[in-house]
């Protein structure tokens, strides 16, 4: 799952500041835990495409999440940790709607039509959608040339890409894959822009728990009335591989991992995942699932992490102007 953080990692500097590291041991269990996040991260794709071959998409993001955010929720209810307030359940359940029911959900469900590399690289370019959004529809900044020259390099190789797959394009299923991600994608950037201007001053994980669970709950439930569920006494052992690697690995240790490194490391360090994830997820998908990957594919997808490099790069400095 793309969590909410991915790209405020400025803003959750004022949160969770970074502990410097005393000694190189743990400087090397930090790095290592930042190991973790972006290889495991980027092969949770191939995890929901495979995942959505036996169960329909929601319900399998809906277990998913459920599942994970309960144990996240038990865990800081044995930390000492209480019940919400009204204004912060209302604060979860609208970034719920947006970061795991129409984020996860419309980007699980994408795999059932696309390969999971693809929808890597499209899922990871929300960066370009922050910037064009906070620039043109919430006119909150100015793009300055780095970030200008980012959007572009970004734009023009995910059209690369795209150059590679034009006869997928003519495909009905394709198309609508495609749709459900860049709808997932566009959606990811409205929350992150909304959580940075209303987000209460809440434990981050904590809050990420509640949004796992009370998505979890709405996939569910959506799935269930829309018909897009099956028994869980019917499905086979191999949905099961998915979920549980969803949830295991895709949430509780690469959370786990990443919330060890964001506290022990600067975090544009540990932001360095955004930029790998993409480039695994393409690998594995080829590797284990017979994805197509061409020079075309591969050159779309670095023009593509260097677009998104720049763009964050370029607010990044502009931010530091601003302050200064």
């Amino acid at each position: 799952m793309k969590n909410y953080i991915y790209d405020i990692y400025g803003r959750a500097k004022s949160i969770i500041e970074p502990v410097y590291l005393r000694n190189q041991s743990d400087r090397t269990k930090a790095v290592l835990a930042v190991v973790v996040v972006c290889f495991f991260w980027g092969t949770t794709w191939l995890a929901s495409k495979k995942g959505v071959q036996y169960m329909p998409a929601l319900q399998l993001s809906g277990l998913r999440q459920f599942l994970a955010g309960s144990f996240f929720l038990g865990y800081f209810f044995i930390k000492g940790f209480k019940l919400p307030t009204r204004d912060q359940f209302i604060q979860f359940g609208w970034m719920s709607l947006l970061m795991i029911v129409i984020n996860n959900g419309f980007s699980t469900w994408s795999m059932k039509y696309i390969p999971s590399g693809l929808g890597a690289v499209i899922g990871a370019a929300s960066p370009l959608w922050i910037a064009i959004l906070s620039t043109f529809v919430f006119k909150e900044t100015k793009l300055n040339t780095m970030t200008i020259i980012g959007l572009l390099l970004g734009i023009g190789g995910i059209l690369i890409i795209f150059s590679d797959y034009l006869q997928d394009l003519f495909n009905t299923n394709f198309s609508v894959g495609i749709i459900l991600n860049l709808v997932a994608s566009v959606t990811w950037a409205f929350g992150t822009i909304f959580t940075v201007k209303n987000a209460k001053h809440v434990n981050p994980y904590f809050s990420l728990g509640w949004q796992m669970f009370l998505g979890g709950i709405v996939l569910l439930v959506v799935a269930w009335f829309s018909g897009q569920y099956t028994p869980l006494h019917s499905t086979g052992t191999e949905v099961w591989y998915s979920i549980l690697y969803l949830v295991f690995v895709g949430s509780i240790i690469t959370y786990s991992a990443f919330i060890y490194a964001l506290k022990r490391l600067p975090a544009q360090q540990v932001s360095v995942y955004a930029y790998i994830n993409p480039i695994v997820a393409v690998i594995v998908g080829a590797l284990l699932n017979n994805e197509k990957l061409t020079i075309i594919i591969a050159a779309g997808t670095l023009v593509t992490i260097l677009g998104i490099y720049l763009v964050n790069t370029g607010f990044k400095r502009k931010a530091k102007v601003d302050d200064e």
